[in-house]
């Protein structure tokens, strides 16, 4: 059994794709079976290698891994050329003429009288040799299938149209090229979003006319902003890498995404584990789910607060090249991560708190520096110079204790030291606990920017 993520490389990879992806993924780890990747490429104006790229790293990037492909429609051209012949041969297929002119015609005539417009099938009888080709559709009976998320589903065969399975260029349409390819791709269960659900009833017919057993179909509801109306790029529908580079962690999304229309209980922080072994089809809400930045960003801090150290380094070390961050050149990584991820909402976050520990600067953010650095903190600076430079055993404890030391024999609370201290040390006084951001940053460190205070607070005097 297989199931497929058969994307359009004609844009990014985004939310709604994703959480498609991952519902056919989980659905396949679920029940043994296989989970390939097809790229319809068939619509050669709108198809780049940049779309396909996005959409196979951001596959990668969720790790959402492939057991077939990527496959390409692109090279099984001679394949559905192969199925069409078949078609017109058994006179399930047949030639049309008619000009654009009249089938606008035809169509406001329609809408006119109230019908619903098709094709009205006048080159059915005819013999003709070029043209497009058209599926002769089925004139009577209906149509029923029943969708995991939807339920029963019937139409009428009256109400479909004869659909276009071959351009006049010779390029086959997306209704023949997904039927042959499911087909021949042995997938067991079509899982794609409700806008398709449309075309599912042509599809049968299709797999009908070739004696073909159709697969069983979910489909999936669209996603909304958080205002109702269609998901756009002010509500998130960005291309999918754009939250990593925002800081968000894979896994993080991909709880996110799971929980985007599906759910178990009221559980809302899933394992990868557990989205497999509780995943259900049936359990896909019928109604469109809403896109939610906040709740996004809950749970992204949540995987940041626990997952493990290796996973997060792992992940963060993205955001530390974008920042031209030497881990030579400050404390271990592992143990800063630790130290900042339960202040830190996303990578980014952290990535930029890591930065003053391993490069140093030459300014103070001004405003800070002119509201805090004067001639009562140039006191509270130089004390710290002259006990933190006594300490041989560097630790966050001894750090504290020099703190501690200072408020009592100056008689002023720990915001008066810890302020100018915080600041000299960060440079724009954004930095977590004082005591183990300074053990963190080193003695020497230390002791070199508290000095810079100092001179810096000179310097407006002079």
């Amino acid at each position: 059994m297989k199931s497929r993520f058969a994307p359009s490389p004609t844009g990014f990879l985004h939310i709604g794709g994703a959480r498609t992806a991952l519902f056919a993924w989980l659905w396949a780890k679920k029940t043994n079976s296989k989970f390939l990747l097809r790229i319809e490429d068939t619509d050669k104006e709108r198809s780049t290698q940049e779309s396909v790229d996005a959409i196979l790293d951001g596959l990668d990037w969720l790790g959402l891994d492939y057991d077939e492909g990527p496959i390409f429609q692109s090279d099984r051209t001679e394949r559905y050329n192969q199925v069409i012949h078949e078609l017109l041969s058994n006179g399930k297929a047949y030639y049309c003429n008619c000009s654009k002119e009249r089938l606008d015609s035809m169509r406001e005539s329609q809408i006119a009288n109230k019908e619903k417009p098709k094709y009205d099938g006048c080159c059915r009888e005819k013999s003709l040799k070029s043209g497009v080709i058209r599926f002769r559709n089925p004139d009577i009976g209906s149509v029923s299938f029943n969708d995991y998320v939807k339920g029963e589903v019937s139409i009428d065969n009256f109400e479909l149209d004869d659909l276009i399975i071959l351009r006049s260029d010779g390029t086959p349409t997306y209704n023949l090229t997904v039927v042959v390819d499911d087909h021949d791709m042995e997938i067991e269960c079509v899982i794609r979003g409700d806008d398709h659900i449309n075309n599912t009833p042509k599809q049968i017919n299709l797999y009908e006319a070739m004696s073909w057993i159709s697969p069983k179909f979910a489909h999936v509801p669209m996603i909304l902003g958080s205002d109702g109306s269609r998901l756009s790029k002010r509500h998130g529908a960005l291309n999918l890498l754009s939250y990593k580079d925002e800081g968000f962690l894979p896994e993080a999304l991909l709880n996110y995404l799971v929980r985007l229309g599906w759910s178990h209980g009221d559980q809302e922080i899933f394992t990868i584990d557990e989205m497999i072994q509780l995943f259900e089809l049936k359990n896909i809400n019928n109604s469109a789910a809403s896109f939610n930045q906040e709740k996004l960003e809950w749970i992204n801090q949540s995987y940041i607060k626990k997952t493990s150290t290796k996973n997060l380094v792992e992940n963060l070390s993205w955001q530390l090249n974008k920042h031209d961050i030497n881990l030579n050149n400050g404390p271990s990584i592992h143990d800063l991560a630790e130290f900042l991820r339960e202040r830190s909402k996303s990578l980014v976050d952290m990535a930029k708190s890591c930065v003053m520990f391993y490069r140093d600067f030459d300014e103070f953010d001004e405003a800070q520096a002119n509201k805090i650095f004067n001639a009562n903190s140039k006191e509270v600076l130089e004390d710290l110079v002259d006990r933190l430079s006594l300490i041989n055993d560097w630790s966050a404890e001894n750090i504290h204790s020099v703190i501690e030391s200072i408020c009592e024999s100056m008689s002023i609370g720990f915001g008066k030291v810890g302020q100018p201290f915080r600041l000299a040390i960060s440079g724009d006084g954004k930095s977590g606990s004082i005591d183990i951001s300074a053990k963190f940053l080193g003695k020497e460190r230390t002791l070199s920017r508290l000095k810079m205070a100092i001179d810096w607070i000179n310097s407006q005097n002079n």
